[in-house]
């Protein structure tokens, strides 16, 4: 569906929800079961983003990049 976009593989922990922030980095922030966790840059890659696309860690651990409708 989506387009890969970065090079580095995310691992992902278990507890986190992981997203791409508006300063380009990927991002693991606790979700409500892990209440000890803190939220922490994960990635060292920069991702460009551009408008009118949804970017979000796919299934392989890479940044993909989708259009979204209404943009």
């Amino acid at each position: 569906m989506g387009q890969k976009v970065g090079k580095e593989k995310i691992n992902r922990e278990k507890g986190y929800l992981y997203f791409v922030g508006k300063d380009g980095y990927v991002w693991a922030a606790p979700m409500k079961s892990n209440p000890g966790g803190r939220k922490k840059k994960v990635g060292s890659e920069k991702v460009a983003k551009e408008a009118g696309f949804m970017y979000y860690i796919g299934k392989d651990g890479y940044v993909a990049k989708a259009k979204m409708k209404n943009a």
